[in-house]
């Protein structure tokens, strides 16, 4: 079977998440953070601000398999925080999302993980914000082995499947289990085996946060969060200053109070010998609303690449068919397909 390529998000929420449960222990964090690959200016002034922002979470297809370049951002999760609402809204994207690859030379249509394997963060950040109408001012990068690390630091997490996963030398069955991190990481990362494809992946990447959130918040870890983050500090790279992160401790530790995870979901299609997933305007407007409704942004209406497509293929969405491989089409030979 083909090696999948994929990584768990989940690190970067729970960096983000940690860090604003984990106030009281301030001095030992922020002598952690120097572990962390930060830039030394700030890319938005919003957390000095105390404002909503956004970030964009990638898990990058690095750490596992042997795999040492850059590789795509296989699992993409924008979230929104507002300390005033006590609130997290977040958004996991598919991996093979059609999306322009906003910042390239020429007009570029490929699946959206391609985005961060082309332009890095910059580009990862832009083709987001571009699809969704939301401002993207941060982003976390992890690879495979923070998720491993994480789950073996709080001594490892139940969960519930609802289906055997089998993948690298490790089967969990069907029904609840106490997984170590080899054990959450091929949880986290088995695709094909699953009827859902992506969208089954991802909620079980989000079952296993819930998990490794919940034990945090428990004193016995809480205190060695500090430990926790050194140890990462390999593994993560942001565009978050030290700084920023730790004004995330003081002004933003009420917006896990709720946290709200959902999926954007589209329909199978088959361009130029690859699939993707096409994502309706309606399902991309809703997402922008929420997201931009938790930053306490107006609603706009979403006009980009991906809704004059939409627009162009009527018929492809008026199908009754889950999957519809011969009605989608793009409008121009300057569009390239993915090879990802």
């Amino acid at each position: 079977m083909k090696k999948l390529k994929i990584v768990s998000i989940i690190i970067g929420v729970i960096l983000v998440v940690v860090l604003a449960v984990g106030g009281v222990f301030a001095y030992r964090t922020q002598q952690a953070l120097n572990s962390l690959d930060t830039n030394k200016t700030s890319v938005s002034q919003k957390i000095s601000q105390g404002k909503p922002f956004s970030i964009l979470l990638l898990g990058a297809d690095t750490g596992a398999d042997g795999r040492v370049d850059r590789g795509n951002s296989d699992t993409m999760m924008l979230l929104t925080l507002n300390p005033k609402k006590k609130n997290t809204v977040a958004y996991s994207i598919p991996r093979d999302a059609l999306a322009e690859m906003v910042g390239d030379k020429q007009k570029n249509v490929q699946k959206i993980n391609a985005a961060y394997n082309i332009g890095l963060s910059d580009m990862a950040k832009n083709t987001v914000g571009s699809l969704l109408g939301v401002p993207v001012d941060y982003h976390v990068a992890i690879n495979m082995d923070a998720l491993k690390k994480t789950v073996d630091f709080v001594g490892g997490v139940t969960v519930k499947s609802d289906l055997k996963v089998s993948f690298d030398g490790v089967t969990i069955p069907k029904g609840t289990h106490h997984l170590n991190g080899k054990q959450a990481l091929t949880y986290a990362r088995m695709r094909y085996q699953d009827p859902r494809g992506d969208y089954g992946r991802q909620v079980r990447q989000q079952q296993v946060l819930k998990a490794v959130v919940a034990k945090l918040e428990s004193p016995k870890y809480l205190v060695k969060i500090p430990d926790l983050i050194k140890d990462l500090g390999k593994d993560i790279s942001t565009d978050l200053t030290s700084k920023e992160i730790d004004e995330i401790i003081l002004k933003y530790h009420n917006s896990a109070d709720n946290m709200d995870f959902n999926q954007i979901q589209g329909k199978t299609a088959w361009i130029n010998q690859s699939s993707y997933q096409i994502l309706p305007t309606s399902t991309m407007q809703n997402a922008s609303n929420n997201l931009r409704d938790n930053l306490g942004l107006d609603p706009q209406t979403l006009s980009n690449t991906e809704t004059k497509l939409n627009a162009k293929n009527k018929k492809f969405f008026a199908s009754e068919d889950d999957i519809d491989y011969d009605t989608f089409g793009l409008d121009t030979t300057h569009y390239t397909d993915s090879t990802y």
